[in-house]
């Protein structure tokens, strides 16, 4: 399981809490995103999945950046075995790469038209957003394949209410548009009164989704 962190974060810092987890059949693969300008930072240097201006229901998706972060994670799981179930998770930005992804899986593809090279058995998004939000139904309609792999992926959201830097209204406008798009297995678990960092709370109810989901034992 790729696990992308934060804006400005990086991966080690993932790695520890994930380590931590009762899931010793989870392989966690934590990168580091690389340093680029950041539109919301003014333009400052960080490490960052992609661009990412205002937080808003006007904002622009850095597709670009988007697409590339997408194939990148894409081609760190290519390699594994046939038999290995793969899936993406992450934080905040990370979290929205982690939803994009599952988009790029549905569609079969990434950016304008490379095959995307993984089938995703689960995903997860923590305090975070869905870019291409607008246009996901209308793409996903488009393809009979599309809507049956939109219809079989394991979503699970979770977004706390009083989240101040990704607001709480995101994180349900993105589990209503993956519903309205097929994704029906598309969960969303809402934290009430908690802010944007509370990932170790919301962690207990991704070890139980996720030993349900992908058939772990999380008790060894």
């Amino acid at each position: 399981m790729v696990w992308l962190h934060g804006l400005g974060d990086n991966g080690s810092s993932s790695s520890q809490l994930l380590e931590s987890l009762p899931l010793p059949n989870i392989k966690w693969i934590c990168p580091t995103a690389p340093s680029r300008p950041v539109s919301i930072l003014g333009g400052f240097p960080c490490t960052a999945w992609c661009d990412v201006g205002e937080i808003s229901e006007d904002g622009h998706d850095d597709f670009e950046g988007l697409d590339a972060s997408a194939a990148h994670i894409a081609n760190l799981l290519s390699t594994e075995p046939a038999d290995v179930k793969v899936g993406i998770g992450g934080f905040s930005m990370g979290g929205a790469i982690a939803l994009y992804s599952a988009t790029c899986c549905a569609l079969g593809r990434y950016g304008s038209g490379h095959p995307y090279p993984i089938n995703l058995r689960a995903v997860v998004g923590l305090s975070s957003w869905l870019p291409g939000w607008r246009s996901l139904k209308s793409k996903i309609e488009c393809s009979y394949e599309a809507a049956r792999r939109a219809a079989s992926l394991p979503i699970i959201l979770t977004h706390g209410t009083s989240d101040d830097v990704v607001p709480y209204r995101f994180g349900e406008k993105s589990a209503h548009a993956l519903s309205m798009a097929g994704f029906r297995q598309a969960l969303f678990k809402p934290y009430e009164g908690l802010g944007h960092y509370t990932v170790p709370k919301e962690m207990d109810e991704v070890v139980h989704w996720l030993t349900t989901r992908l058939g772990l034992d999380g008790s060894r």
